[in-house]
């Protein structure tokens, strides 16, 4: 059997922590160009403007639809949860102090509106199987085989910190660059690339006995 495959680890090694300057609030003033007109929009609906709000909205909301989607697995889960966190952040909208971009603010309401409709509905997450395996004489043995190493992956998967799993999710299966997910979770990415080291670690650990027999190591733990 083989394993979903885990990319390498070039730019974090070892099991430190990150660093009181890694962890530091990132500078509110030094905003992406994409995010620079957001504080005066963000003004403007505090001013009650709405039009200035229906902007904000339509810029992030497919990429909202998309991270909800990953989270959840299930799109009427994923789309309540999109129209919950835009109507929270609208409510809340005095929080996002100012010049603070919208962007990573609202997706820290988002992903904590993810994540509390994964505690309370214990989200069951289903995934078809690749193409490839249908019709063309994949027997059942390969089938099965398949189905168990997605299971084992679901299992380990599910028992990572909610903040890690979140994280390799956006990361190693949607695509999403520590650096997008630094500005979506509002943390720096130094802290980033530490939860997903230890996820990938953990999650390496759980599905050891799924790999190949010349891949699992020694009793000693040697390769």
């Amino acid at each position: 059997m083989t394993v979903p495959a885990l990319p390498p680890e070039p730019e974090f090694a070892g099991d430190v922590a990150p660093t009181a300057a890694e962890v530091a609030p990132a500078d509110a003033s030094s905003l992406p160009p994409e995010m620079a007109d957001e504080p005066a929009l963000v003004a403007r609906v505090r001013a009650g403007d709405m039009q200035a709000y229906d902007t904000l909205v339509r810029r992030y909301l497919k990429r909202a639809y998309a991270v909800s989607q990953r989270m959840l697995g299930n799109a009427s889960d994923a789309e309540d949860t999109v129209q919950d966190a835009f109507l929270r952040a609208l409510e809340r909208i005095a929080q996002c102090g100012p010049g603070r971009a919208f962007g990573p603010w609202f997706f820290r309401i988002l992903i904590t509106q993810g994540l509390n409709h994964q505690r309370s509905s214990k989200v069951r997450r289903t995934e078809a199987l690749p193409e490839d395996l249908h019709g063309h004489g994949a027997g059942s043995d390969t089938l099965m085989e398949q189905s168990e190493i997605r299971a084992a992956f679901r299992v380990a998967l599910d028992k990572l910190p909610e903040m890690q799993r979140t994280i390799v999710q956006l990361s190693d299966i949607e695509g999403y660059g520590s650096g997008e997910l630094a500005t979506m979770l509002d943390m720096p990415a130094g802290t980033v690339r530490w939860h997903l080291h230890q996820a990938r670690k953990q999650l390496r650990q759980s599905l050891a006995a799924h790999a190949p027999k010349g891949h699992r190591g020694t009793k000693d733990g040697s390769a």
